[in-house]
């Protein structure tokens, strides 16, 4: 397995999210009906497997000290092999190193399974934040990474 960065003009990135949307979307049944825009100063990374990029998961600025988890998406087929998690830590790391020490992310109500794989990964639940607020399908989360380590 290989996690690495991608440009969002990555076509496998843009086959992934575009996968995470048609799931999303039957997942709340038509509920919850946003779909959020996606924004320029976001990094992404890819899980490939065999040569098949098969997860994405990005983290965006959103002020000082502060990013956000975006777009966690793992294929239906390669669930349940610590893919997600792993990804996590990478964005986790990434993240970090920009010196963000705190990750907030937004999941949905309809989504048990990624509430789960958030909240055993260390992240405690938050009011919703800015463009979630008000949402009554958002769950937001947040996790301290604590402080830089030195090099």
């Amino acid at each position: 397995m290989l996690i690495e960065s991608r440009p969002e003009s990555d076509a496998e990135l843009t086959a992934l999210l575009m996968a995470q949307q048609k799931e999303l979307s039957e997942a709340d049944g038509g509920l919850d009906g946003v779909v959020y825009p996606s924004h320029d100063d976001v990094a992404y990374l890819v899980v490939v497997v065999g040569g098949r990029a098969v997860a994405c998961g990005a983290w965006q600025a959103l002020e000082p000290g502060v990013a956000e988890l975006k777009r966690m998406y793992v294929r239906p087929a390669f669930r349940g092999r610590g893919i997600a998690r792993q990804l996590i830590v990478a964005l986790e790391e990434e993240a970090l190193a920009a010196d963000r020490r705190v990750l907030r992310l937004e999941t949905g109500t309809y989504l048990p399974a990624a509430i789960g794989l958030y909240t055993s990964a260390g992240y405690a639940p938050i009011p919703a934040y800015g463009e979630y607020a008000g949402n009554p399908f958002s769950v937001c989360f947040e996790k301290s990474l604590g402080a830089v380590a030195p090099r």
